[in-house]
């Protein structure tokens, strides 16, 4: 797959392609020159490694792997490499990893110098189809996740599905509900093909057509509406009480586990019965533990926020959205009548 999307007065290519992390230049990675190589200890050190040896002049930081290191001071330690190592204005940041490189890496390249180049090697398959793309780029501060950030496209993204293979099952399945949440909202085809899938196994054969597809909702979507004016914030679906509900499990549970959960609320009965059976089948969940109580503090912080309400997402029927205002007690109603009955 070779895709590209202009935003921000920025062209982005994105290629997939099995074995392609090891032919960077030939999928628009331009490493002729300084590169800081950015990748975390829970990533196989041989994809940086890989990825530092075709550059002209690498330097590699590691940080330590997790949603804690979005923080001041490991975005400070990078900002000092890049300092410490002479870097330019004609030098570039190199994100390998999973989100939480690829949004550190590239705010520290969104303002380092008011802005070099970036490049992002996901090798997480949620990173892949989701933040890989669209130039967000954050890190968490006061307990509020993604409150400090820029949009910073991407010169090149490559998406190489063989370094998946290294994934545990847990984090195939969070990949998956962010891409299931694209074709949930804005294209029915796809909605079915999950519906298709009886098992993890059956999406896992079918990824590189899960990647392409999810690929081109987002970069639609982006090319479209990169400051998320109005259009983009369908990309927010299930992320409303997913993001509250991340922050009620204090790490139990994974972002893509907790978007999983937050759309559910936000589907019209009839509607959440077929996403229900789908997750089921991914072994995604479908139960939420957390009274409603627990979710106000986190949505009352919510960065969607307009005014007193939330800019939330809804979806009547597969491929469709709705975008409507909602209070934070509406959005609390939502979840009470999906999860609270069962506790």
């Amino acid at each position: 797959m070779r895709e590209s999307y202009l935003a921000g007065g920025r062209r982005t290519t994105i290629s997939a392609e099995r074995g392609a992390i090891r032919r960077l230049a030939e999928n628009g990675f331009d490493l002729g020159r300084r590169v800081l190589v950015v990748t975390d200890d829970g990533v196989p050190s041989a994809y940086a490694e890989s990825v530092a040896g075709q550059a002209k002049e690498a330097r590699l930081c590691v940080i330590p792997h997790g949603e804690s290191s979005k923080c001041f001071a490991v975005l400070e330690n990078l900002l000092a490499e890049l300092v410490r190592g002479g870097f330019d204005r004609h030098d570039c940041v190199l994100a390998v990893g999973g989100g939480v490189v690829g949004d550190l890496a590239g705010f520290a390249a969104a303002t380092y110098m008011r802005g070099i180049d970036f490049y992002n090697v996901p090798t997480t398959l949620l990173a892949a189809v989701d933040s890989s793309v669209g130039g967000k780029t954050a890190i968490d501060f006061m307990g509020c996740k993604n409150i400090v950030g820029a949009f910073h496209q991407p010169r090149s993204v490559l998406i190489d599905p063989d370094v998946f293979g290294t994934l545990p099952d847990r984090q195939w399945r969070c990949g998956l509900a962010e891409a299931f949440k694209m074709a949930l909202t804005c294209d029915r085809e796809t909605f079915e093909m999950f519906e298709g899938f009886d098992s993890l196994d059956d999406a896992k054969a079918a990824v590189e057509e899960v990647v392409a597809r999810a690929v081109r909702v987002k970069k639609a979507v982006v090319e479209a509406d990169e400051r998320e004016a109005r259009l983009r914030k369908v990309l927010n679906f299930g992320h409303t009480l997913g993001h509250a509900i991340e922050s009620a499990a204090g790490g139990k549970l994974l972002h893509g586990e907790c978007v999983a959960l937050g759309m559910l609320p936000m589907c019209a009965t009839d509607l959440r019965v077929r996403v229900e059976k789908v997750l089921d089948r991914l072994g995604l969940p479908t139960r939420c533990g957390f009274r409603a109580e627990e979710l106000r503090e986190a949505l009352m912080h919510d960065k969607k926020s307009a005014g007193e309400k939330i800019d939330a997402v809804l979806s009547e029927e597969a491929g469709t959205y709705l975008l409507c205002p909602l209070a934070p007690e509406e959005l609390l109603g939502r979840y009470r009548a999906t999860f609270e009955e069962e506790l």
